[in-house]
C-alpha cells in the first residue's frame, strides 16, 4: 500500500520534469554547471517552490543547488552537519536526492556565512566551474556576500532571467491549478460576505477569512482591509492597523491574497458597503471597472509592458484618476507578484499563457476604490475573468 503523502499542494513530476527540462536546456547554451536559489518566504519567493516542490516559510532560509545532471540539494535549518541523500523513488515528488542542514538565523549575526559555505561547498562537490545565481535580490545579505567570497575562483553570474520567463507561461496543469485558486476565493468571499457584520473589527473579519481559507487548504497569504465612513480612505491595512470596529453605513475594502491549489497565489478585492452606497462612490467605483477594462484591453500576446504602461497611463489621466505610481497589474504565479510587471521598467513582453492579475484603482483622502480579478493572456487577449465573484459594491443592510 502506497505510503499517504503529508504535503500539500504539489504539482505532478510530470510538471516538475518539464520545467528541469526548459532550464537545463537554458543553462546548456549559457554553459552553466548549477544553479543556486534562495528564499525565506512564499509570498515573493516562490523559486524554490518552483523548483522543489518545496515553499520557504517563517523567514528561515530555504536554499537549492540545482546542477546540470542529477538531482537537487536542499540547504536548510537543522542540525549541525546532517547529511541524508534521498533515493530516486522518494524524490520523484521533489527533485531534491541530498540534503543538508544548518542552525542558521537571520537574527543571529554570526550565523550569516553558514548556509553559504555548504551552498559553496555543493558547488564545488558537483564540479561547477560556473554558477548561477537565480534571484539574487532574495538572497539575505549574509548569504549572498558569504556565497561570492566562497567562490571566488568560478565564474558567477546572475540567472534569474534565464529562469523568469519559462515561470511566466503557465502549463496547462499550471493554468488549471491558478483556475482551482481563484475559485476557492470566491468560497472565502461568499464566507465574508455572510460574516461581516457592524459592530465587529476589522481584523476579526480578516482572521475569518483567514480561517476559511486555511480549511479550503491554504498554507500562505496575506488578508488587507480597513474599514471607515463614508466620505473617508478605506485602505489596505494590515493587521497591526486593523484595530477599527465597523459601524452602520461605513465602507469596507477586503483584499484575499492567499495561495490554494498547487500553492498559487491569486487575488481577489471587492469593497462592502454596511448600508447604501452615495453617488460619489457609485460613480468612483464605475470608472475604476471601466479602466479595468480598458487595461485589459491592452494584455496581448507580444505586447511590451513599458508601453502598455505609457497607454494605460494616458487613459486614466483622461479620466482624471491619475497615472499609475506603483503597479496596477503583473504576473502572478508561486510569488504574489512576479514578472511581468506592466511597469516602464519592465523588459520580458507579455506573452501566451502568462498570469495576470489587473487592478487599476482610485486613491484620494475621501476614497479608496478597487476591484481586483485575475486572468490568463491567450492567444488573442485576455481570458474571462478566472474569479466569479461580481465586479459589484456589495451593499450589506
Amino acid at each position: 500500500m502506497q505510503a499517504e503523502s503529508r504535503s500539500l499542494n504539489t504539482v505532478s513530476p510530470a510538471e516538475l520534469q518539464r520545467r528541469w527540462n526548459a532550464v537545463r536546456e537554458r543553462m546548456r547554451e549559457a554553459q552553466i554547471d548549477v544553479l543556486i536559489a534562495q528564499n525565506s518566504s512564499d509570498w515573493v519567493g516562490g523559486y524554490t517552490r518552483w523548483f522543489s516542490n518545496t515553499p520557504a516559510t517563517n523567514g528561515y532560509l530555504t536554499t537549492i543547488v540545482f546542477p546540470l545532471e542529477g538531482g537537487m540539494t536542499l540547504i536548510e535549518q537543522g542540525p549541525f552537519d546532517l547529511v541524508r541523500d534521498f533515493p530516486a523513488a522518494d524524490a520523484l515528488t521533489t527533485g531534491i536526492t541530498r540534503k543538508l542542514t544548518t542552525p542558521s538565523y537571520p537574527s543571529v549575526e554570526y550565523t550569516a556565512s553558514y548556509d553559504a559555505d555548504l551552498a559553496a561547498r555543493e558547488a564545488r562537490r558537483l564540479g561547477a566551474k560556473r554558477v548561477g545565481l537565480v534571484a539574487p535580490a532574495a538572497m539575505y545579505h549574509g548569504f549572498a556576500t558569504h556565497l561570492r567570497a566562497n567562490l571566488v575562483h568560478l565564474d558567477v553570474v546572475d540567472s534569474t532571467g534565464l529562469v523568469d520567463r519559462i515561470k511566466a507561461i503557465k502549463s496547462a496543469e499550471e493554468r488549471d491549478l491558478i483556475r482551482r485558486v481563484a475559485h476557492m476565493q470566491d468560497r472565502i468571499f461568499t464566507r465574508v460576505q455572510e460574516y461581516i457584520r457592524p459592530g465587529l473589527k476589522d481584523f476579526e473579519i480578516a482572521a475569518y477569512a483567514q480561517h476559511v481559507g486555511q480549511q479550503f487548504g491554504s498554507e500562505q497569504g496575506i488578508f488587507l482591509c480597513s474599514s471607515a465612513p463614508e466620505g473617508q480612505a478605506a485602505t489596505f491595512l494590515p493587521r497591526y492597523r486593523q484595530g477599527r470596529t465597523l459601524q452602520a453605513g461605513d465602507v469596507f475594502s477586503l483584499l484575499i491574497e492567499n495561495n490554494g491549489p498547487g500553492g498559487y497565489y491569486t487575488e481577489l478585492s471587492r469593497m462592502f458597503v454596511l448600508g447604501r452606497a452615495g453617488t460619489e462612490l457609485r460613480e468612483a467605483h464605475a470608472a475604476v471597472l471601466e479602466a479595468q477594462r480598458h487595461a485589459l484591453s491592452l494584455l496581448r500576446p507580444g505586447a511590451q509592458c513599458a508601453q502598455v504602461a505609457a497607454q494605460l497611463d494616458d487613459y486614466l489621466r483622461a479620466q482624471g484618476l491619475g497615472e499609475e505610481r506603483r503597479l496596477s497589474a503583473h504576473g502572478m504565479g508561486y510569488d504574489m507578484v512576479e514578472r511581468p510587471l506592466v511597469r516602464a521598467d519592465e523588459t520580458l513582453p507579455l506573452e501566451e499563457h502568462m498570469s495576470m492579475v489587473c487592478h487599476p484603482g482610485l486613491a484620494t483622502q475621501r476614497l479608496f476604490v478597487h476591484n481586483t480579478d485575475n486572468y490568463l493572456i491567450e492567444a488573442d487577449g485576455p481570458s474571462g475573468c478566472l474569479h466569479r465573484t461580481p465586479k459589484q459594491l456589495f451593499e450589506l443592510g
